[in-house]
């Protein structure tokens, strides 16, 4: 919980948010800048990313040196979220939040539910613009008024213009500042910087070797930050900031402390961090291994196999059959096991053909296109090891591989469209292609702790 602040529910959070007018304006791109440019002065941060997107957060943490966590309407109450950005916020000097789509974009067309100006509505986070001003001149303050006043509290506090040269930017700050009278200040530009662009990238590709070259690239773009953003006016915005109050969500403490493997390596990395840290808070310890390099599983009562790219380490995975052999048979014993996505397709007999752990029947094949995207709620059709059936939790899919047997004791449901069968479930496994967030109901994650303290007793006793 926030040093100091976890009784009475209140968090000072210095923070500030970067929203888009679109995807692809350049967002992403303007926040690496700003984190990069504050980690470089020496100050502690914490990067949120708004959506389900555990690539990014990944990013900031491994490459700029920010922790990185989620903050997402869709699977959690708005009081977690802000209890979620208390908590991570409370060891940095200030967060940057990032939005995702358009500022205002929602579940639907005519709708601003669960997009990024809920979020900022929701934790009190002022907001800084991020307007692509290439080809624009007078059309910018038609952006800015329209987005300023499209609902009656926007919550936007700055701008900031990418793409624009230095001598326009002077002139679009002066027509800003006439224009809106201070209600919105102008907080610096980025100048075209083609090859130092992060906006469409597979960041979670980035591999050890090419790392040198982003980060070269991210020292660029933040060198080019403390010529052009305004960090001291961005710093003191986020010193604004209301503060953030919530309720702390009751999280059971376990006196059986239980060692949880973690597959960890370029194979099997997308985890949400607070469902990391959520297992600790609980008490368990977390042990990382790897299914490419390791020959044995460490010492454990329960296995955690995350999502990731197994389709990239075919050859390695499948020729590691001392790995292979070690899951099986821990399974095999009844060792509990969540297993989200490319962790599932480990779990089965193979994937394009090369032999896999075989604890589930089938294999998995690439499909060339995006099977199943986005949000889906998931409903138990049979008691379980994370839940009793009916019980429910929000989910995130995100895969262009298919399953042969892609399992049937949960139905997935959309907003729209008819509901499917998905993963596998028994009273020791969860294994299947959605990936759980723990704080969208905990008692998953207590019932997964609780069943590896059974088994760590059942093998002790």
């Amino acid at each position: 919980a926030p040093g100091g602040h976890a009784m009475n529910g209140v968090s000072a959070a210095p923070r500030v948010l970067f929203a888009g007018v679109s995807s692809g304006c350049g967002k992403t791109t303007v926040t690496c800048a700003v984190l990069q440019a504050l980690i470089n002065r020496g100050l502690r941060l914490h990067a949120f990313k708004c959506g389900p997107d555990y690539i990014d957060p990944m990013f900031h943490e491994r490459v700029i040196g920010a922790r990185g966590s989620n903050l997402d309407l869709f699977f959690y109450a708005p009081d977690t979220v802000r209890y979620l950005l208390a908590k991570n916020a409370a060891e940095a000097d200030v967060s940057i939040l990032e939005g995702v789509m358009g500022y205002y974009d929602g579940q639907g067309i005519n709708s601003l539910e669960k997009s990024t100006y809920e979020i900022a509505r929701e934790t009190g986070s002022p907001a800084v613009l991020v307007v692509n001003g290439r080809g624009m001149a007078f059309s910018a303050m038609a952006v800015i008024r329209g987005f300023l006043s499209a609902v009656p509290e926007s919550g936007i506090r700055g701008v900031i213009l990418n793409n624009v040269s230095a001598p326009t930017y002077a002139l679009l700050k002066e027509a800003i500042l006439e224009q809106f009278g201070g209600a919105v200040k102008p907080l610096g530009h980025l100048p075209p910087m083609p090859d130092c662009a992060f906006e469409s990238r597979h960041l979670g590709l980035v591999t050890a070797g090419e790392i040198a070259d982003v980060r070269a690239k991210l020292n660029r773009l933040a060198a080019q930050a403390e010529q052009s953003i305004d960090l001291d006016g961005l710093l003191a915005l986020a010193g604004e900031s209301e503060p953030v109050r919530y309720a702390p969500p009751v999280v059971r403490k376990f006196e059986t402390p239980v060692r949880v493997a973690v597959a960890m390596d370029r194979a099997f990395c997308f985890y949400y961090r607070d469902n990391l840290e959520l297992l600790r808070e609980m008490g368990a310890e977390l042990y990382p291994f790897s299914p490419l390099a390791d020959a044995a599983l460490p010492a454990c009562d329960a296995l955690y196999l995350g999502g990731g790219y197994p389709e990239l380490h075919l050859d390695a995975l499948s020729g590691n059959s001392a790995m292979r052999r070690a899951v099986r048979d821990a399974l095999a014993g009844g060792m509990p096991c969540i297993a989200e996505c490319g962790g599932f397709m480990y779990l089965t007999e193979a994937i394009e053909g090369r032999p896999m752990v075989g604890a589930l029947p089938g294999t998995c094949k690439n499909q060339g296109k995006l099977v199943r995207f986005g949000y889906v709620t998931l409903t138990a059709k049979q008691d379980n090891l994370l839940c009793r059936a009916g019980e429910q939790i929000s989910a995130h899919e995100f895969h262009y591989y298919d399953a042969e047997e892609p399992g049937g004791a949960f139905t997935a449901r959309k907003r729209r469209g008819a509901p499917w069968d998905c993963a596998f479930a028994t009273e020791r496994l969860y294994a299947g292609y959605p990936h759980l967030p723990f704080y969208a109901n905990p008692r998953f994650a207590e019932n997964f702790y609780a069943t590896a303290a059974a088994y760590r007793s059942e093998r002790e006793g």
